[in-house]
């Protein structure tokens, strides 16, 4: 009887929890068991493998295996522990040396030649690969994401022949380039959108500090051009933030290196369900809320959703992280998204618009705002109208301020609340308002206005404070004023 163990790491929400894949071969009839809670995509690793051996020119042992997937309780799924199952084998019946695989940890499936293709969530692998001091061999495009993980010992290999010829010395494994440079962003330019000053202000100072906001206008004014334009005027995302980025689009296979420190921006339709926003399945994966943490995430048509769906994200909003639950799995995802929303006034779209064309009534009307709930929209920071340009002005020719100019500016108002207070103006915590948002004597004048006139809740008094922080960082003043305060009230116009 021969055994041999082989290090792999499997997948649970954002980590990477080692495996140890445990090949027995012993006496009787030819037979081949997979135990250790494996699914579907797993148990078919039994005839991928026997099929990329035999075709590498490798002796199958005709003997009865016994393959063990430790621990046991953990779920396995994908393809990923087609490699380290083939090595074990291999080693279990004498064909490589079993002390060469003490130092490496491997993931990759086995295509029936012996190629190796690329698995998901290599990201998360080599972070916990580096943790636990071993290299991590993985298939070519999968290494070149887990080269991204600074100071990460990461080997790539296309083909099992390569992985036992490294293994038995006679050649090495390259070591896969870190391309960690910042793409150059492909995002539409403030540019080309006319007029529209009120809404582009007030996109700039959601980018400056972080905060959520909420479009409403007729069709056609622009919002989802402007929407799409917003993560041009960004920061650049800091190397923490692009690997966490990295990492979650990772898990669903959906990372490609050369957007490496590009801001996501997803814009999932309206028909899109509450699990495919949140994330969730047998297995849980991330879903939109999570693929845009620190991008931006898109909602155009708000009322259009489900309204169960849109309740989701009323947690996620407050607490920048998802929590999901099943009867087997739970885990655990970032969601530190910025969320931008785009609505009509009313059903047909017109309400207000210069043309008179609107004949909804205003029980119509109260009836599609109603389909958003007061406690969502009061955790949207930031609520603006765009009004239809009048046809002089739409047909006036140049252009507006370009994005360069805007992230400028931005950029500056970011790195002061980085030097003050070590993160933006929206992640500011209660202590964190009370010490760095209170304003001047007439600012608080006005809040009091606000709060009676209004009947702000404490959230949105919350939330208006760090707005009126926003501008005051704008305009690079210490202090909050009045001005600051005014606007930032303004701002909450739509739920009041």
């Amino acid at each position: 009887m021969a055994v041999a163990l082989v290090a792999s790491r499997a997948l649970a929400g954002m980590e990477a929890p080692e495996v140890r894949v445990e090949a027995h071969l012993a006496g009787g009839l030819p037979a081949f068991s997979l135990v250790g809670l494996p699914d579907t995509e797993v148990k078919e690793a039994r005839d991928r493998v026997r099929a990329a051996l035999q075709n590498s020119r490798f002796e199958f042992p005709a003997r009865r295996i016994t393959v063990n997937l430790a621990p046991a309780d953990l779920p396995k799924e994908s393809g990923r522990f087609d490699l380290p199952i083939a090595l074990a084998i291999l080693a279990a019946s004498g064909q490589l040396p079993a002390k060469a695989l003490a130092e490496y940890e491997f993931a990759g499936e086995l295509g029936l030649t012996g190629e190796l293709r690329p698995i998901r969530g290599s990201l998360a692998m080599a972070l916990a690969a580096r943790q636990a001091g071993k290299t991590l061999v993985l298939p070519q495009s999968s290494a070149r994401e887990a080269a991204l993980v600074r100071d990460a010992a990461v080997l790539a290999a296309g083909h099992l022949l390569e992985v036992c010829a490294h293994l038995m010395g006679r050649e090495t494994l390259p070591v896969p380039a870190r391309e960690a440079s910042p793409a150059t962003p492909d995002y539409p330019d403030f540019a080309h959108i006319k007029g529209q000053a009120a809404a582009r202000r007030a996109l700039e100072v959601a980018a400056a500090g972080a905060h959520s906001v909420l479009m409403s206008g007729p069709p056609g004014t622009g919002k989802s051009l402007m929407a799409a334009a917003f993560p041009g005027i960004l920061p650049s995302m800091e190397e923490a933030e692009a690997l966490e980025s990295a990492t979650v689009q990772s898990l669903n296979g959906g990372f490609d290196p050369a957007a490496w420190g590009r801001r996501p921006f997803r814009a999932p339709h309206h028909t899109a369900s509450a699990v495919a926003l949140v994330g969730g399945g047998g297995h849980p994966r991330p879903g939109e809320i999570s693929l845009a943490h620190c991008g931006v995430l898109f909602l155009d048509e708000l009322p259009e959703y489900p309204r169960a769906v849109l309740e989701v994200l009323r947690e996620p909003l407050e607490s920048g992280r998802i929590h999901i639950s099943r009867a087997a799995r739970q885990a655990e995802f970032p969601a530190r998204f910025q969320l931008v929303a785009a609505m009509n006034p009313c059903p047909c779209g017109y309400l207000g618009h210069y043309n008179g064309r609107c004949r909804c009534t205003p029980d119509q009307v109260a009836r599609y705002r109603a389909r958003l709930s007061g406690p969502l929209i009061d955790r949207i920071d930031m609520h603006i109208e765009v009004p239809a340009l009048p046809e002089a002005e739409l047909m006036t020719p140049g252009t507006g301020e370009p994005s360069a100019a805007m992230r400028t500016r931005v950029g500056a108002a970011r790195e002061r609340q980085l030097a003050r207070q070590g993160r933006a103006n929206a992640l500011l915590d209660h202590a964190g308002v009370e010490r760095h948002c209170r304003a001047d004597t007439a600012g608080e004048a006005l809040l009091k206005q606000a709060i009676a006139r209004l009947g702000l809740s404490a959230r949105a008094y919350h939330r208006v404070l760090k707005v009126a922080r926003t501008l005051a960082d704008l305009a690079d003043q210490q202090a909050i004023g009045a001005a600051q305060v005014a606007e930032a009230i303004q701002y909450r116009r739509l739920a009041g």
